[in-house]
């Protein structure tokens, strides 16, 4: 037998986790924060999510999810409608194709891999949204959004470390 009903809901509610960790980071990412300009530089954390799942637990951030949160993304922050969503695929698509290289590596090389895929989907982000709003925006706010990013990592990295320890380590 496959276990009781309980179980079963508990073991998908326990799935759940990547996709409402990240969400989450969606929508905190649309938290008004009344600094000036702050919005031209928030960082872009769902990326961060989805480049974590994508190595640890790739079987509950597959592509469809991804793409998912990345249209929850441009509805929610205003972003051309699917920037987020291609971004969030080719993140995911090179972080589980590179899976087996960062898993149970140091920290640092895991960092160091978001720095990559992270500089590919600021520029992708930066090209398309210029692209399509008609007018190149400013690279030096991208750049600064992305050193944000990059100083999110460490903290929201090990957040998730702790929430896969203490929700999917049975699931």
């Amino acid at each position: 037998m496959k276990g009781s009903f309980l179980q079963r809901m508990d073991q998908g509610v326990r799935h759940l986790v990547p996709v409402g960790l990240t969400l989450l980071l969606i929508l905190l990412d649309a938290v008004p924060v009344h600094l000036p300009e702050f919005a031209m530089v928030v960082p872009l954390l769902p990326l961060i999510g989805v480049y974590y799942w994508s190595i640890y637990r790739p079987d509950l951030m597959p592509p469809a999810v991804a793409f998912g949160l990345g249209l929850i993304n441009d509805v929610i922050a205003g972003t051309p409608l699917g920037v987020s969503p291609l971004i969030y695929l080719l993140a995911q698509g090179m972080t589980a194709s590179q899976r087996r290289f960062f898993h149970g590596k140091p920290f640092r090389i895991a960092w160091w891999g978001f720095g990559l895929v992270g500089t590919g989907a600021f520029l992708l982000q930066w090209a398309l949204v210029s692209l399509l709003v008609g007018h190149r925006l400013e690279l030096h706010s991208v750049m600064f959004e992305f050193l944000m990013t990059m100083c999110s990592y460490p903290v929201l990295s090990w957040f998730f470390a702790r929430a896969q320890l203490a929700l999917l380590r049975s699931a």
